[in-house]
């Protein structure tokens, strides 16, 4: 029902750590789920909408408003709420399938969610009354406990195994409660809260696994996540050996230990654990972040990739930053023919490797977007002289440009992984062809390169040739493949596959044509028409 707004509203508050704990820890109330928070927050880190420091931040939110869930289930078991867990069911069903707005449908799916969620929390609960006059079971758990480490260790398989530390906590409430760790209730909330502890490592995974294969500052985001909750464990479990931490939460709690409260001092112990671990890493989220950084430092190739050369301080000197941009652009130019020479080559060959490394350049491109855009949008404040005026528009369209070529890079992977799923190959002729279109799209863009990089007008004006001939191999190359289908040379399949590479090659030839007429001053700035390119 929210997710849109979820991402803006992470997006825009999380620029100061306190409100980031807050907008974490409410963002995991309405979802119900840390996971989902933390997965949409590797998600932002990854679409470079978030820093490294704002998002573990929300991450530290998120494990107090995962708490949420265990207070919800102790609370609505004292008032049995199972008895309209059905009517809620039906409510929620009905609005889902019979909403006439999409409002109402989500308000429908939410409703429908939670009452699914407590008829099976009831059905848990029945499952588990046998094992409450079942002593083996009671001193197997009870021994665990007693092994606080062992207690970890289970809790964390469990969490990773359900993917919910809510769930995980939920189990144990219901275990608690019935009675499968015995009826000695101080006894049963000391050697329930090394579970608790185990839970909150075991609930890392989720966010790991959204960062795999993504960016490499997803990856810290996920690694700031486990040592945060690592660490935590590791100075609290002392605590909860000399049983001073179970003393805390039976001080905290608002009623006395006993069977209809174990399940809210459960709760107690869950949220303490995260409240109190935020404390202490909050003012010291700099160093965590430090930390991170040794585990996974940046590497040769992020520093290839990045914009390093956009200095804040030479915006002040419009003409300087204008260069500096440029020399940015021509390594954004590089990076996306290594993406197309990638793609074809993957296509071509059915090189997975290839193609799969394609994502992340492409992910590196974006990058240079963002960062290039944001820099020239901060010099068009300043005051710019009228050729720096001209200029920067051009150059803003030509990062544009660039971008959508690794575009349609991706593109061509889709299409090489439909050809590889379906095991269809090329014909001689057509890999020829193929062969013969990357050629000169590669031509291209090592003119509009060189163009760039020397303000090189000749250059750009044979990367217009290039492009001419690209539109005429599009033309040439569709009529022989149509024979060649017509002859029975090629499959229809195969033959769609190879119009689609024709075309998304032809049409980065337009995109460098854009760029190659900005060189050559194919634009009018303020009425005024600067010299045209020749006509092919």
């Amino acid at each position: 029902m929210a997710g849109q707004k979820l991402k803006a509203f992470l997006e825009v508050l999380t620029k100061r750590r306190v409100i980031a704990v807050l907008v974490g820890a409410l963002t995991t109330c309405f979802v119900q789920s840390s996971s989902a928070t933390t997965v949409m927050t590797v998600g932002l880190v990854n679409a470079g909408l978030l820093t490294l420091r704002q998002a573990l931040c929300v991450v530290l939110g998120a494990n107090i408003g995962t708490t949420f869930t265990a207070w919800l289930v102790s609370v609505f078991a004292l008032f049995k709420i199972t008895n309209y867990a059905l009517p809620i069911v039906a409510v929620g069903f009905l609005l889902s399938i019979a909403g006439r707005t999409q409002r109402k449908k989500s308000i429908g799916e939410v409703l429908l969610g939670f009452g699914i969620l407590f008829i099976g929390m009831y059905f848990m609960k029945e499952a588990f009354a046998p094992l409450k006059d079942n002593t083996d079971v009671h001193e197997a758990l009870i021994w665990v406990g007693h092994n606080p480490l062992l207690a970890v260790l289970a809790g964390t398989i469990i969490t990773m195994l359900l993917q919910s530390s809510s769930a995980s906590i939920a189990l144990i409430q219901i275990l608690a409660l019935q009675g499968a760790f015995g009826t000695d209730w101080d006894l049963v909330l000391r050697v329930t809260i090394p579970y608790i502890l185990g839970d909150n490592i075991g609930t890392t995974i989720t966010a790991w696994l959204a960062a795999f294969r993504t960016s490499r500052n997803s990856k810290r985001t996920a690694m700031g996540h486990t040592l945060f909750n690592v660490i935590g464990v590791i100075y609290i479990l002392p605590l909860v050996w000399v049983g001073w931490f179970a003393d805390i939460v039976e001080w905290i709690a608002p009623s006395t230990l006993s069977e209809t409260t174990i399940m809210m001092h459960i709760a107690v112990a869950h949220s303490t654990f995260n409240v109190f671990n935020t404390l202490i890493f909050l003012p010291v989220i700099g160093w965590l972040e430090l930390v991170v950084m040794k585990i996974l430092p940046v590497t040769k190739e992020e520093l290839a990739r990045k914009p390093v050369a956009l200095e804040q301080h030479l915006l002040n000197t419009p003409v300087i930053a204008l260069e500096q941009t440029k020399s940015e652009i021509i390594r954004m130019a590089r990076t996306a023919k290594t993406a197309l020479e990638r793609s074809i080559d993957g296509i071509l060959s059915d090189d997975g490797k290839k193609l799969a490394s394609v994502g992340g350049i492409e992910d590196f491109i974006d990058e240079f977007q963002y960062e290039i855009t944001s820099y020239l949008s901060a010099l068009s404040r300043k005051q710019l002289s009228d050729e720096v005026s001209v200029e920067l528009p051009v150059l803003l369209h030509t990062v544009n440009d660039l971008e959508r070529i690794g575009d349609h890079a991706v593109n061509i992977v889709e299409i090489a992984e439909r050809k590889m799923d379906q095991k269809l190959t090329f014909s001689d002729s057509a890999l020829a062809e193929a062969n013969q279109l990357r050629k000169e799209a590669e031509q291209m863009l090592d003119y509009v390169i060189a163009a760039l990089e020397n303000n090189d007008v000749e250059a750009a004006r044979a990367a217009l040739i290039n492009e001419a001939n690209l539109n005429k191999m599009q033309i040439d190359f569709r009529r022989s493949h149509v024979q060649r289908m017509t002859e029975g040379i090629c499959s229809p399949e195969a033959g769609l596959i190879f119009i689609d590479l024709v075309d998304n090659v032809e049409k980065i030839g337009d995109h460098l044509t854009n760029i190659a007429q900005a060189v050559i001053g194919g634009l009018q700035w303020d009425g005024i028409e600067l010299e045209k390119p020749p006509s092919l």
